[in-house]
């Protein structure tokens, strides 16, 4: 496989005022209890479905703290056997062999690794990581799902972005919980 093979997808759900979490790192507002009769109701074979596309994941060091949270709360681990890289500098716990960490050069690590080795490569936290991939030009398309709350403060979806990136819109749908999943792509605008 080349690189030119493979896709770089940021994704994260954040509040409709655009944080992913609150500036303690909680993401107690995920839980909402708006419906939207018009929606589309989100299947198990979707969800399968999706999981089964993604051929690893990248995290930061607070998101993958954040996952291994919620897996000692009874919630399970977020990304089964599939490869996750944790972008970190810290010496954290490694609870499963898929889980590999990573520092240094971001594009090296995404362009000389990620990209030769899989297909659909999946960013999934934290603010400061899809900023960085948006600032090197490393994002191919961003999905986002936005929540029906507005939280007024916390860690921003894109940390120092710095300019503008122009995105096309792929995809919007609306889902019976309240969600809205949007998809762009990255500088097609």
């Amino acid at each position: 496989m080349t690189a030119a093979d493979s896709k770089v997808t940021i994704h994260m759900v954040a509040s409709l005022d655009g944080f992913i979490a609150r500036r303690d790192g909680s993401v107690d507002w995920l839980e909402t209890r708006d419906s939207y009769e018009a929606g589309v109701e989100l299947t198990g074979e979707e969800i399968a479905a999706f999981l089964r596309s993604v051929d690893c994941y990248v995290l930061g060091a607070r998101t993958y703290e954040t996952a291994l949270g919620f897996e000692a709360k009874g919630f399970g681990w977020a990304y089964g056997d599939t490869p996750v890289f944790v972008l970190t500098h810290r010496d954290l716990p490694k609870t499963r062999d898929s889980v590999h960490f990573r520092s240094g050069d971001l594009a090296r690590i995404v362009n000389d690794e990620l990209r030769r080795n899989y297909r659909n490569i999946w960013v999934g936290g934290g603010g400061a990581v899809a900023g960085a991939c948006l600032r090197l030009g490393l994002a191919d398309e961003i999905r986002v799902t936005m929540a029906p709350v507005l939280i007024g403060d916390g860690i921003p979806f894109f940390d120092a972005v710095g300019e503008d990136i122009a995105l096309h819109l792929v995809e919007a749908k609306a889902y019976k919980s309240g969600l809205v999943a949007l998809r762009h792509e990255v500088g097609k605008a």
